[in-house]
């Protein structure tokens, strides 16, 4: 049975598209069936559009929690009947609000290595501290998101990316977003032929 994702960005939506891509082309027996962005204007909206995917944005309001948002946010995303909650550059940490309504669904790209550069601009960290001689390579991981830690779920897949000092932050980002593309699909075709029986105890050493 093809599987319905309902995929969460803030930014541009590169990483969707190349969810879209590979449903479209049968690399993955999927269905991207809503799109929700904490930002209004984000190009994943559009991306979505674009593609006749269903989109809703949801800004947090200035007087609303952060429980109260991740509720509202879990009811819309619930109403979307998922098999899997794909994080993709979602730039808003959960809570159990959301996180409670949908165990071992919900999974998350971070351009890392686990363990390693949890949190905001890993990509230009990680070229920083190459620059600086402490880094000779990082990589791509998704992971699930069973609580509230920071890039530390059960490991689905992780792809290793060498780092040259001299290249330009710009062009290494593109190899790092390339390697994003490949791993973010690779990871969902996992889940998603796993199913039920995926075991996340399994999961912490998985490489691909």
């Amino acid at each position: 049975m093809t599987a319905r994702l309902t995929v969460l960005a803030s930014g541009g939506g590169s990483n969707l598209q190349a969810l879209l891509d590979a449903c479209a082309d049968g690399h993955l027996d999927a269905e991207v069936v809503l799109v929700v962005s904490d930002t209004p204007q984000a190009g994943a909206l559009a991306r979505a559009t674009a593609a006749g995917v269903a989109t809703v944005a949801r800004r947090r309001d200035t007087a609303e929690t952060r429980a109260g948002y991740d509720e509202a946010l879990a009811q819309i995303v619930a109403d979307s009947r998922p098999d899997l909650i794909v994080l993709a550059g979602w730039m808003r940490l959960l809570s159990m609000s959301f996180l409670g309504r949908f165990p071992r669904q919900v999974i998350n790209l971070h351009p890392a290595l686990p363990g390693q550069l949890p949190g905001l601009q890993a990509i230009e960290r990680a070229h920083a501290e190459a620059v600086a001689g402490r880094r000779t390579a990082t990589g791509v991981m998704v992971h699930f998101v069973p609580d509230e830690g920071v890039d530390d779920g059960p490991v689905v897949a992780t792809a290793t990316v060498a780092i040259d000092p001299n290249e330009p932050l710009a062009m290494f980002a593109t190899r790092m977003h390339h390697a994003e593309h490949r791993l973010l699909v690779e990871a969902v075709d996992r889940v998603i032929s796993s199913g039920s029986d995926i075991d996340l105890t399994s999961m912490s050493s998985h490489q691909t």
